[in-house]
């Protein structure tokens, strides 16, 4: 990234680099500092949270490779890495796993190798392409060479589906052309759990990156025509928890559902 891109980039907060700020990641702009800070002053718990979400993710994604049998993912929304990141967890399980990463933000393309280190026997990709635009991401040739769209495919959106205004036509574009058997997992934000989730919502907003948050019934028809998986749409914190683990459902500020495609 040149010196113009780097200012330009760095003239507007982006989630995947305030997400990288408040978890004390070294990978952001001045903007998105201010933006953390803001963040966090309209809401304490958010790294708890952010944290939380984390976890969530790679028991999600154990759980689609050891007991969904899932050997493809489609990540979208990446984010900065951080370890582990999925397809370390996945390949931990599958070794021969493939997974394609998905993220618009130039700075995610710049660390873009530490997600490309795939066993031997699997494979990894990046592609940068912005979600809200799903057709150009479903017929980009990397896409296509490194999963095979006739098998399923399990898709993760991971903390992202808050920024998108029509979350619902985002997954549905996305598992259309999937086969049978597809699965979708997705974190997501909500006002029904955190107090202060309405208040941060406005901070994001303000600061150029639009969040909606979505109630249990919204989160529900996200999975529309699919199979919603046990223990259905709940706090992130209880999917699936380790035993002895478990944390108070206000602890985060997002749900957590998987569902299959029949």
């Amino acid at each position: 990234m040149n010196q113009q891109e780097a200012e330009r980039v760095g003239s507007r907060a982006h989630s995947a680099r305030v997400y990288d700020c408040i978890l004390g990641g070294k990978d952001h702009y001045e903007v998105d500092r201010r933006a953390a800070e803001a963040s966090l002053r309209a809401w304490p718990g958010l790294r708890t949270s952010m944290l939380a979400n984390r976890a969530a993710m790679r028991r999600m994604a154990r759980w689609l490779a050891a007991e969904a049998g899932m050997r493809q993912f489609l990540d979208i929304g990446t984010g900065i890495p951080t370890e582990p990141n999925l397809h370390q967890v996945v390949q931990a399980v599958a070794p021969e796993a493939r997974i394609v990463y998905v993220d618009n933000d130039p700075v995610v393309l710049a660390h873009a190798d530490a997600l490309m280190r795939s066993t031997p026997e699997g494979r990894t990709a990046y592609i940068q392409s912005d979600m809200n635009t799903p057709d150009a991401l479903l017929s980009d040739p990397t896409l296509h060479r490194a999963l095979d769209l006739d098998r399923p495919v399990a898709v993760t959106v991971i903390a992202m589906l808050q920024f998108v205004a029509d979350a619902q036509g985002l997954i549905e574009t996305l598992m259309e052309p999937l086969a049978p058997g597809s699965h979708v997992a997705v974190t997501l934000a909500t006002a029904d759990l955190a107090p202060g989730s309405k208040a941060l919502a406005r901070e994001y907003t303000e600061r150029g990156i639009p969040m909606y948050l979505r109630d249990h019934a919204e989160v529900e028809r996200l999975f529309t025509g699919m199979e919603l998986l046990e223990p259905g749409i709940v706090p992130m914190t209880s999917w699936r928890p380790p035993a002895g683990e478990e944390l108070p459902d206000t602890t985060t500020n997002m749900y957590a559902g998987v569902a299959r495609k029949p």
